[in-house]
């Protein structure tokens, strides 16, 4: 799930960047200080959004840099316990596959995909079921439910999610739209 949160906090403004409108120097120094960031309550920083107020600021005897309190909104991605997100494959291995669910990576692991046996082919770096003739392949898209969560750390590095795509309505595109049209038939 997205968000859009206000934050407050102070920026340190180099005296290289003053002759720079101060709403854009704040946000890129905001941005690289806290992008990829997480934060147990809101979720992963993907951007700050907008510089909202920010005071006179005030400048460090023997620094030179001018410290501005901030307040600004930023965009957050939290993964949810059992929300249905649409992802890419982006890498294959023996024991699942690695999705891209927005700012972060997930893992269906091959019991997870299908509801038959899935084998694994090393030549073609795909996971192929073995009585429906489902594939699953790299730059598939996917529509996966989070079964597992794991948001520790500071980083998305330090993140685990668990997906699914064994229920009614999840795995790859084509196979939904397959679904649809055999259940439009009967």
């Amino acid at each position: 799930m997205y968000e859009i949160a206000t934050i407050e906090d102070t920026v340190r403004v180099p005296p290289n960047m003053f002759d720079q409108p101060l709403e854009e120097v704040a946000a890129k120094i905001l941005n690289r200080k806290y992008v990829g960031k997480l934060d147990k309550k809101l979720g992963i920083l993907i951007m700050v959004t907008d510089v909202l107020e920010h005071n006179q600021g005030k400048v460090v005897i023997g620094d030179g840099s001018a410290f501005y309190h901030i307040k600004f909104d930023a965009l957050f991605y939290k993964p949810m316990l059992h929300e249905v997100i649409d992802g890419e494959v982006i890498e294959i291995i023996e024991f699942g596959a690695f999705v891209r669910i927005g700012p972060m990576d997930g893992l269906v692991h091959v019991s997870q995909i299908t509801n038959d046996y899935i084998n694994y082919d090393v030549k073609r770096g795909a996971l192929l079921a073995k009585e429906s003739n489902k594939s699953l392949d790299e730059t598939d898209f996917v529509r996966t439910r989070i079964v597992a969560l794991s948001l520790k750390g500071n980083s998305t590095k330090d993140c685990k999610i668990g997906l699914t795509m064994r229920q009614p309505g999840l795995g790859r595109f084509e196979w939904i739209e397959e679904e649809k049209m055999k259940n439009n038939k009967n």
